[in-house]
């Protein structure tokens, strides 16, 4: 079930009334049937993989929890984590695996091919499954003692809101919010539902809408020029972000209306003045997933600087192969982890040669060029990111710097004037999140009157529905 279609729509309210109506000691249970229900309308035969890890996380960390022994404590959280990670790899990289072995295999005259599979991509995996062992770590490190009630272990692997694209929760935050009763909170409500219908407007009327364009140009790249390549790219950039962060409003918001606090998963990136402040920014609950359960582990920055390098790119690196089966992922993190690397790197000649041009007596120029920067690092990495293959990506790249191919920016689009509004709503947005970074957007809203709010809110709600696309799209992260 899509957050973007009919059946949500209905699918939603209905829930929130059978909640407030039930008793507070029967909600987990209307929550967990609702969430089951909303993963099967995709594939009902694969809930059964949700169900498969939640039952062995739930058995490990009890028994990790019960042992006396450091060894035992290890076998448990090593049969979560070949479990779980047995599945992602199975259903997401088998196939990706078995191609680049047998591509090998054929350079040295081996005749054997690895068999390859043809199952779908379980929708979420990756989201649940990392969630569910954060939790099963946490546990192993004596951090969170392990949930008794099954029920509710089953509701935080599963909570539909966030299931199938995050945020990746921690089972410290989320957990014990499933043992309140909360009650019908107007003021609270309120805001998840705009904050929702803000979510909807980012993915049906700015992503959807954009997505006509990079998808025609990113699918048939020896098509176009180096024009239609560059705003197929700016607009990917805008679309993707539209998309995901949209995605997590909606989540957030439908949580919010139940009652419950996910964690916020962007935070204006690209408003970033370095690659470092982007990843604080962007996909937050992965980012700090990556940082808690890998680069820390392997050491994180209290290191010698070519390990601490190392940690950085690795993390990345693996980031990029969380994303995908597809060597293009695997570009895109190893640029954003040479990206960070570099910047430590250059950091004491980049500050001299800021100095020496005087750009820290106008911040405020230093803070536009490392923006700009930042900006463009950002949207030469989502080349690969979007395009198919390497060699797709190779193709745009080229055109982008053949200037003599630049021509016909609009010809994608029936009428030019979609065109213009295309950029005319990513002009939007960005002034909105200027205003929300620098001038508190939202704490300025807090204090208008409730007309001028009802105002605002029902211009975004015609806005979704005159200049929406409703042809129920998957959000990117989907895939992933």
């Amino acid at each position: 079930m899509l957050f973007n279609s009919l059946e949500f729509i209905v699918f939603f309210p209905l829930v929130v009334a059978a909640y407030f109506a039930l008793p507070s000691r029967f909600r987990w249970i209307l929550l967990l049937i609702a969430s089951y229900y909303f993963y099967m309308c995709w594939n009902y035969k694969y809930i059964i993989l949700i169900i498969f890890s939640t039952l062995v996380d739930y058995v490990a960390a009890r028994a990790m929890f019960a042992a006396k022994s450091k060894r035992t404590k290890k076998f448990y959280l090593f049969a979560s984590l070949f479990s779980n990670l047995g599945l992602l790899f199975f259903f997401k990289y088998f196939n990706f695996f078995g191609e680049n072995v047998n591509a090998v295999f054929d350079s040295l005259n081996i005749f054997y091919n690895v068999p390859e599979y043809a199952f779908l991509l379980p929708v979420g995996i990756s989201f649940y499954t990392f969630q569910t062992l954060s939790y099963t770590i946490d546990v192993y490190m004596g951090k969170k003692e392990p949930e008794k009630h099954f029920g509710i272990f089953a509701l935080y692997v599963a909570f539909f809101p966030q299931l199938v694209a995050g945020p990746i929760e921690r089972s410290a935050r989320l957990l014990p919010q499933f043992h309140q009763v909360f009650t019908f909170d107007y003021n609270r409500i309120k805001t998840g539902i705009v904050l929702m219908a803000w979510g909807f407007f980012k993915k049906v009327v700015i992503a959807d809408r954009l997505a006509e364009y990079v998808n025609q140009v990113y699918n048939n790249p020896h098509d176009y020029g180096g024009l239609q390549d560059l705003i197929a790219t700016f607009f990917f950039g805008s679309q993707i972000y539209c998309d995901f962060s949209g995605y997590s409003d909606i989540a957030i918001g439908s949580a919010m209306v139940l009652g419950y606090d996910l964690m916020t998963n962007f935070r204006r990136p690209y408003l970033s003045k370095s690659i470092r402040e982007f990843w604080s920014r962007w996909h937050i609950s992965l980012s700090t997933w990556f940082r808690d359960y890998l680069y820390i582990p392997l050491g994180g920055n209290r290191v010698v600087k070519w390990r601490w390098y190392y940690n950085l790119f690795i993390t990345f690196l693996i980031s990029g192969l969380w994303h995908g089966a597809n060597w293009t992922f695997v570009i895109w993190g190893a640029l954003h982890g040479s990206y960070l690397v570099l910047a430590i790197v250059t950091a004491k000649s980049r500050d001299k040669l800021a100095l020496a041009a005087g750009l820290y007596r106008f911040k405020w120029i230093n803070n536009l060029i490392n923006l700009a920067w930042t900006f463009a690092l950002v949207y030469f990495a989502w080349i690969f990111f979007r395009a198919n293959s390497i060699q797709d990506a190779i193709l745009i790249i080229g055109n982008i710097l053949d200037f003599s191919t630049y021509g016909g920016a609009t010809q994608l689009f029936h009428f030019a004037s979609d065109f213009y509004l295309a950029f005319g709503l990513i002009g939007f947005l960005m002034m909105v999140e200027i205003l929300q970074e620098y001038y508190s957007l939202n704490g300025r809203l807090a204090n208008q009157t409730r007309l001028i709010k009802w105002v605002i809110f029902i211009i975004i709600v015609l806005m979704i529905f005159v200049l929406g696309k409703w042809d129920e799209s998957d959000f990117l992260y989907f895939q992933f």
